[in-house]
């Protein structure tokens, strides 16, 4: 038996079999759980691709965050299909290219409300989603890159995972009465495909591999997927608005 036995799962963010998302997804099955997939423009064809390496096969539903339509057709899906939902991953986040960098004064408004949109409102519209499915309480858990400090070229990312975090928290309390959980993992640097649109992004590869007590692998996207399978589980029905560190211990040694 899994500990995600008869666990019924959305999981966003698969593009590729480096995602985090997928290593979730995977695991998630292994442990006993049903899952559907998500994706969104360009990268749904990505999603269906990847989604057939799955152990088993998977319904892969389009889910543009950003449209209110595609949020109430997948909500609408999934009362259908299951009736209810036991937990979601949101494994979402996207800024414009001007938003990365060292130039933190270059950004719009324009594109810095994108970040924030698709980075971290997003974690509202995907409780939305499936909130109201979860009429025997579930959790919900993000994937998060630690936004207490200001780290080298992730600039307006950075603030769009600080407000990542601030939204956690609060879903928490709004949504803790009806006995869902909330969290956040914040994971070490892997080397995904978000990972590569970020500038300079060896930095935290070489920072990571110095300084982390228990080492940590760019490559290897387990660690961070066992903490989200164990928070989807049941295994920590009192722990809501936290975040949990997969990172290696990085974050709890100073310079």
């Amino acid at each position: 038996m899994g500990i995600l036995d008869d666990k019924r799962l959305l999981i966003t963010g698969v593009l590729t079999d480096a995602s985090l998302a997928f290593a979730v997804a995977r695991l998630a099955q292994e442990e006993g759980a049903e899952i559907v997939l998500t994706g969104a423009g360009r990268g749904m064809r990505l999603t269906e691709r990847t989604a057939r390496k799955l152990p088993r096969e998977v319904e892969v539903r389009e889910f543009d965050v950003a449209s209110a339509e595609q949020a109430d057709n997948l909500r609408n899906y999934l009362s259908s299909t299951w009736g209810r939902v036991d937990g979601a991953l949101h494994a979402i986040g996207f800024a414009p290219e001007i938003c990365l960098g060292e130039d933190f004064m270059a950004a719009e408004w324009s594109d810095v409300a994108v970040a924030m949109e698709i980075s971290a409102y997003s974690l509202k519209t995907v409780a939305e989603v499936v909130a109201p499915l979860m009429t025997d309480g579930g959790s919900i858990v993000g994937l998060d890159f630690d936004a207490r400090f200001a780290w080298p070229a992730y600039n307006w990312m950075g603030v769009a995972k600080a407000a990542l975090e601030s939204t956690s928290r609060y879903l928490a309390r709004a949504l803790g009465p009806d006995g869902v959980r909330v969290n956040m993992v914040a994971a070490g640097p892997i080397r995904t495909m978000a990972a590569r649109s970020i500038p300079g992004f060896s930095e935290f590869e070489d920072a990571w591999g110095s300084r982390a007590p228990l080492g940590w692998d760019v490559h290897d996207g387990e660690p961070v997927a066992r903490a989200c399978v164990a928070l989807l589980s049941d295994w920590f029905p009192s722990t809501t608005g936290e975040m949990v560190h997969v990172d290696g211990g990085y974050h709890a040694i100073g310079a």
